[in-house]
């Protein structure tokens, strides 16, 4: 394999044969540039972009997370039989590191669990991906000595289902992206300002954007917030707030349906994240 771009010292971009692959590994990128030779002996993990994704983006994503995090998480979906899914999914393993990532900064700074919405649902409705999620959070919980509280099983769950639905429908999926940038579109002219779509920040944010489609494709939007909580969001970000209600309202142009509170809640969140200095 030859490598085509180096994003930090454990994350490239490389050339195997015909395709573009992503791989990461421990010093992986130290001193190479591109048109070397990829070490293979520190090759962790390769990940093959499926339906069409970029690979140049989907590797400076991976790049933000730690590797120890990566290797960790894919190592478990290996075990639970996941593997083939992580390596066509670069997208999946992202989410679930970044989600991994925040449930163990919360352990540490003593933040109870989260008790997330339609748990119940979730282990009724996805029996498959709810066993995959329970069975992903023992294969972890194995490997970082049970610091993962047992709720972890629903939002791991809730990652697998998405992925099935987001790579089942290409034709959706491109209506999508339209709709996405669309909104991006939004906040730039409210906050007059260009938004980096390689950031961290705003990768979150159209991912939970996808996650959101999702749930208004399975009519199963969030609405068991308590008042306050999504009082106190709208309150304390009262521009990002009206932001996103324009992009409530563009989303009812386009989607036909209409976002509960529950809903422009997380999206105000999310656009105070990608807007803040």
């Amino acid at each position: 394999m030859e490598v085509l771009r180096v994003f930090n010292n454990n994350v490239v971009l490389a050339k195997d044969g015909r395709r573009e692959v992503i791989l990461t590994g421990r010093g992986l990128g130290f001193k190479a540039k591109p048109g070397m030779k990829v070490d293979a002996t520190k090759v962790a993990r390769v990940f093959v972009p499926a339906d069409g994704r970029d690979p140049d983006h989907m590797a400076q994503l991976l790049g933000d997370i730690p590797p120890e995090i990566i290797r960790l998480v894919s190592d478990a979906m290996d075990e639970i039989g996941l593997g083939a899914q992580a390596a066509q999914s670069p997208t999946l393993v992202m989410a679930l590191a970044d989600h991994v990532c925040g449930v163990l900064r919360r352990v540490r700074n003593g933040i109870p669990a989260v008790a997330y919405p339609l748990s119940e649902e979730v282990s009724s409705l996805y029996e498959r991906e709810y066993t995959q999620g329970r069975e992903l959070l023992v294969s972890l919980n194995r490997r970082l000595n049970g610091a993962l509280p047992d709720s972890e099983a629903v939002a791991f769950a809730f990652h697998l289902v998405n992925a099935g639905f987001a790579t089942g429908d290409l034709s959706h999926t491109y209506a999508m992206t339209g709709v996405i940038q669309q909104l991006l579109a939004v906040i730039e002219g409210t906050y007059d300002i260009k938004l980096d779509e390689h950031s961290v920040n705003v990768g979150r944010f159209i991912t939970h954007l996808r996650y959101l489609f999702v749930r208004i494709h399975q009519h199963s939007q969030l609405e068991r917030e308590p008042e306050a909580i999504v009082t106190s969001i709208t309150q304390s970000y009262p521009k990002a707030f009206d932001c996103a209600r324009r992009i409530a309202a563009l989303i009812e142009l386009r989607l036909d349906t209409t976002l509960t509170e529950d809903e422009i809640a997380y999206l105000t969140l999310h656009v105070a994240r990608v807007t803040a200095a």
